[in-house]
């Protein structure tokens, strides 16, 4: 559409052109340059609208792919989450055998630590235990109490 009001454009100022060289009368200026100007006023009209409606068309293009793209996800989606519980349960499945196989080889190393580990706890119990025993002998019954949170005056 614009490419053809550009082509009769250029057309009839082409002819306007020939006819008026050939013409050995002279015309006036004014009068063409007015009509000339109108002329371009209108082929400007003329291209802003054809170049308003074509940005509407690519607008409506655009904003009609947008809601098809979104429509067309949604309609992708739910099969995708009912399928999100089956492939957990199959990665589950083939992850067992490396779990079992890592239990397997952190038994014994877990068995280890806890047998180092328990005669250490035992000493530092028996430690603690034998602190509160000297602890406790070198306070006076009072103070005793107090330190155990009882009190012996409470008691008539």
């Amino acid at each position: 559409m614009n490419f053809s009001m550009f082509t009769a454009l250029a057309v009839f100022l082409a002819l306007a052109h020939g006819a008026e060289r050939g013409s050995p009368v002279k015309r006036d200026l004014r009068g063409g340059a007015s009509e000339l100007d109108r002329l371009v006023d209108d082929t400007s009209a003329s291209l802003a609208s054809a170049t308003q409606d074509a940005v509407q068309k690519v607008k409506g293009h655009i904003a009609t792919t947008a809601r098809a793209y979104v429509e067309d996800s949604r309609a992708k989606i739910p099969p995708l989450v009912e399928k999100v519980p089956g492939e957990a349960v199959e990665c589950q499945e083939r992850v067992k055998p490396f779990v079992a196989n890592a239990e397997e080889r952190m038994k014994p190393l877990a068995d280890n630590f806890q047998a180092q580990v328990e005669p250490l706890a035992q000493l530092m119990e028996n430690f603690f235990k034998r602190l509160m025993d000297q602890t406790e002998a070198l306070l006076t019954p009072q103070q005793n109490d107090r330190l155990l949170g009882c009190s012996s005056t409470s008691s008539s």
